[in-house]
């Protein structure tokens, strides 16, 4: 009987190692935090096969690679990285005003690279993932600008619409505001100037900047209309696109950048030295010293952006992750999952035991 017992404790003991270091690992994840190389045991060619995607899709359209550098920045500053902005639904964060406008191009290309992923690696790379690698290919397929991923998000299961209108920084702040929202979310002032350079690809609708074109209506002079930080010449051809009543639905658009509107570099800056950036928060940056000083350096030195862009980028990217067992790895991004997650099953059925050898 002492035998007996001295055994049933042992076992006892083992079990009780065995299961807390499960526990462990299972919170953890795989990696337990966001790294370079994430997927290159369990999902080897995730990368190269987004990559793929991300270039069959840009040569159909180019539009897909400003679409998608935007998404994944409405993406992070709204619950963080977690592929939230791809929930289809009702009062979802794609139905916000400030997500309306995201590119429909972009979001089937997150499903083309998502089946492509699925189909090799079921149940592996998160679609948060897959924004962000789809994001920096998209960055240098338009500008050579490139930086490395750190991966290992998971998808998050909800979505608000009313989250995007709070987090959103929206093209009508000042320098204060900007600064303040980008610190919010671990950002600098420098960083925040950084990523305002992707300004330089893209169109936007005139709803966000027809206030600066308007703005005494009942004086048809033009200069007394115009924003003074904007360049008369430049709202003069605004005006010819753009009425006073735009709205959001409305379907016309102009390109944000008049230098290089078709790829990524530096001459953003040229443009708001210029008072030609086109929204109220592009030529915030003039307004501050610090901030001046940064569009300054940057517009003298396009490899320095670029490196400090990919920085940036990433740094953003870290921001408010879901990893190791929160959140789940979606089937369809467009979709949280029905079910639990297999980690979730394990971790139940060891708890489960080790309660049963307890009893035992």
């Amino acid at each position: 009987m002492a035998n007996y017992n001295s055994l049933r404790t042992k076992l006892t003991t083992m079990l009780k190692l065995v299961v807390v270091l499960s526990l462990s690992l299972l919170a953890a994840g795989v990696n337990g935090e966001l790294n370079v190389g994430f997927y290159q045991n369990t999902c080897p060619n995730a990368e190269s096969l987004i990559q793929q995607a991300v270039s069959d899709a840009f040569a159909n359209n180019s539009g897909v690679a400003p679409g998608l550098l935007r998404m994944h920045f409405h993406d992070c500053f709204v619950r963080g990285c977690d592929g939230s902005v791809l929930l289809d639904g009702n009062d979802t964060e794609k139905t916000s005003i400030p997500n309306l406008s995201l590119r429909s191009v972009a979001f089937d290309l997150i499903d083309d690279a998502k089946t492509a992923v699925e189909k090799e690696c079921p149940g592996i790379v998160s679609c948060a993932d897959i924004l962000a690698f789809a994001a920096r290919d998209s960055a240098n397929l338009t500008g050579g600008v490139t930086w490395d991923v750190p991966a290992g998000r998971r998808d998050g299961n909800m979505s608000i619409a009313s989250e995007a209108l709070t987090n959103l920084p929206p093209p009508s702040f000042n320098a204060t505001q900007l600064v303040d929202r980008f610190k919010e979310k671990n950002l600098t002032a420098e960083e925040m100037v950084l990523l305002s350079g992707a300004h330089t690809l893209g169109r936007s609708h005139c709803v966000s900047f027809t206030k600066r074109l308007y703005q005494n209506t009942s004086i048809p002079d033009s200069a007394a209309q115009t924003d003074p930080t904007l360049s008369l010449a430049y709202a003069d051809l605004l005006r010819n696109l753009c009425p006073s009543n735009s709205n959001a639905t409305d379907t016309v658009t102009t390109l944000m950048d008049l230098i290089t509107p078709n790829t990524l570099d530096n001459k953003y800056y040229l443009g708001v030295m210029n008072n030609l950036g086109l929204f109220k928060s592009d030529q915030a940056l003039m307004t501050q010293d610090d901030l001046l000083a940064f569009v300054q350096e940057f517009n003298a030195n396009a490899t320095e952006w670029a490196t400090k862009f990919g920085a940036a980028m990433v740094q953003m990217g870290r921001f408010d992750v879901l990893e190791g067992t929160n959140g789940e790895i979606r089937t369809n991004c467009r979709a949280v999952n029905a079910a639990n997650s297999n980690s979730a099953t394990v971790k139940n059925l060891l708890i489960n035991m080790y309660r049963n050898y307890e009893e035992w």
